[in-house]
């Protein structure tokens, strides 16, 4: 199975909105009789995956405090199959809803709960005592904190401590339950764990041109992805608003010295406390919060950062979609896709892209398996990693830049900016790029054309930019600007500034009224097949990965995708002309 890696080409993509408005049937209440908490039903798929015996280190006192968990609805089977209508008309130019985006309000009037099945839920809760924090202006989550007791009496699953590869965790030990009368509309509970995807930046020390090494100043990603004439043009994505997903607070002189050292303009994020506040992380967290600020902000040097940080991203990422100020969030972190309850999450990225939020994830720096966790992590079979993997959110994987004897750098860096890149260079496949099919989520109407695969599977990456140590990102980490960045976690954030310039060149030309695209994939796979001389195919290189033998899919000792001619894995990088 092969994939490949896209170039945008910002031109043509959106017509003018529509304005009409179809009307829409009241949603009718869904809870029917008394909530009786005597009968209850297991909410399948709530034990995250490193649950195990083998970890477990027994029951945690009933006085343990469980803060911040959140009870997500699922929409009924009516409200689900006319969001997937909307959805699609709103991707549609053809449709009279195509890019007419919703607020948290209309969107709950149409999907979440009624306002009394909502107060009943509610009232369960209460009763159960547990203190209810925030109510989603969606109506489709529930904030909700008590102790490791009330969830073993009102959920009837016990919280254990588990200590995985020397990390202690804590987690509940079977599926949760809810009342028989709510079980149809809950989809999943968030927080009965604290095992959270991980940000996973690769470091390196940067000498900008060192030997045949070189170092990615902003400039220099501007000049290789033909991003600099858009910034001449007075394309920088002003009036949009990227959101970044982080796990800690931020050293704000970081950003600050990073935008001064490479001659960006003086711009400070926004931050957005979501839940539980993880202090000051630094290592992989800080890195990580430093490069999507930073690298967004260097390709879009006009767009306005706001940072949502957590200790869980899930309720960073709801955060954000229910205060609705951004069009555009990335997220540079990743899990095995079936760690955790990916299904009971879904309904959120389904509203941020009926409210016009374009989405981007990493795609994980493993090659064919993401199980990081492990000490072998491919003796699980292949995996694609989550969020990426929705077919809401643009996948994002890497590529790697290919010299051969061409000449693409200057042999100094310039005084000013520090870049030395002298033009496009060309790509292959990264090898540590993640991408494959989806064990979860079926292929989508819009993931065709030539040399997809016919696998009945979402297939991982849609999109793919530079990831590789081959060529580290610069950074500031720490007041030092000494740092490099590799990975997937680079290329997400970068594709997120590549989105905002797209929604500011749309603005000025007319195309749209406002900063928003919504889900990204349709437009996209529509111009691979529409204009395919707008993209790089890249033809070489894989995500091949060793494997424990007779584990999943290790046959030979190995398992992966290679890259090949046409629509294959793992798509191009983005062009900007």
């Amino acid at each position: 199975m092969l994939f490949r890696n896209w170039h945008l080409i910002p031109k043509g993509v959106a017509p003018l909105f529509a304005l009409c408005v179809a009307a829409v049937a009241a949603p009718q209440d869904r809870i029917t009789g008394p909530v009786d908490v005597r009968q209850t039903e297991p909410i399948r798929g709530s034990v995250h995956r490193m649950a195990q015996a083998q970890f477990d280190r027994g029951a945690v006192e009933p006085e343990f405090p469980m803060n911040h968990m959140v009870l997500f609805v699922k929409p009924s089977a009516a409200q689900q199959t006319e969001l997937n209508r909307l959805l699609a008309d709103q991707q549609n130019p053809s449709s009279t809803q195509f890019r007419r985006w919703l607020s948290p309000e209309e969107f709950g009037n149409r999907f979440g709960l009624t306002a009394g099945d909502h107060s009943r839920v509610v009232a369960w809760l209460h009763g159960a005592g547990f203190t209810v924090e925030e109510s989603a202006r969606a109506r489709n989550w529930i904030m909700f904190s008590g102790s490791a007791g009330q969830v073993q009496q009102a959920l009837h699953t016990a919280i254990h401590r588990y200590e995985v590869n020397g990390e202690k965790h804590f987690a509940n030990s079977s599926d949760a339950q809810a009342p028989a009368a709510l079980a149809g509309l809950v989809g999943g509970f968030e927080g009965l764990h604290d095992f959270q995807p991980k940000p996973l930046p690769t470091t390196v020390r940067p000498g900008y041109n060192s030997g045949s090494t070189h170092y990615l100043a902003p400039a220099d990603y501007a000049t290789i992805y033909d991003i600099g004439p858009l910034h001449s043009a007075g394309i920088d994505g002003t009036g949009v608003n990227i959101g970044i997903i982080g796990f800690t607070t931020l050293i704000l002189s970081d950003i600050q010295m990073f935008r001064s050292k490479y001659g960006l303009p003086a711009s400070v994020p926004k931050t957005v406390l979501a839940g539980a506040n993880p202090g000051l992380i630094t290592g992989a967290d800080l890195e990580e919060a430093d490069l999507d600020i930073e690298w967004s902000g260097a390709v879009a040097p006009g767009a306005t950062i706001y940072y949502y940080y957590s200790t869980n991203p899930v309720t960073a990422i709801s955060a954000a979609v229910n205060a609705n100020l951004v069009n555009i969030i990335s997220m540079s972190f990743g899990a095995a896709e079936l760690d955790d309850a990916a299904l009971a999450y879904q309904p959120i990225f389904q509203q941020a892209n009926a409210q016009g939020i374009s989405l981007f994830a990493a795609t994980g720096d493993y090659g064919a398996a993401d199980y990081p966790d492990s000490p072998s992590f491919s003796r699980f079979g292949p995996a694609v990693s989550w969020p990426a993997t929705y077919p809401e959110v643009t996948a994002v994987g890497g590529t790697q830049f290919n010299e051969g004897t061409g000449t693409y750098w200057a042999a100094t860096n310039s005084t000013t900016d520090f870049s030395s890149a002298l033009s496009y260079i060309p790509e292959i496949a990264w090898s540590g790029g993640g991408g494959g099919a989806s064990a979860i989520f079926s292929k989508p109407g819009w993931q065709a054309g030539p040399g997809v695969p016919q696998d009945q599977a979402r297939d991982i990456p849609d999109l793919s930019m530079d990831a590789s140590c081959h060529d580290g990102f610069v950074i500031v980490y720490e007041g030092s600007a000494l740092n490099g960045i590799c990975g997937t976690s680079a290329s997400s954030p970068a594709m997120a500034g590549v989105a905002a310039l797209l929604n500011h060149s749309l603005v000025s030309s007319g195309q749209l009224t406002q900063p928003g695209l919504g889900n990204l994939n349709p437009q996209l796979y529509r111009l691979a097949q529409a204009a395919p001389t707008g993209f790089h195919d890249i033809t070489s290189g894989g995500n091949t990965v060793t494997c424990t033998q007779g584990s999943p899919g290790c046959a030979s000792g190995t398992f992966g995708y290679q890259a090949g001619p046409g629509y294959l894995w793992p798509r191009e990088s983005v062009r900007l002309t």
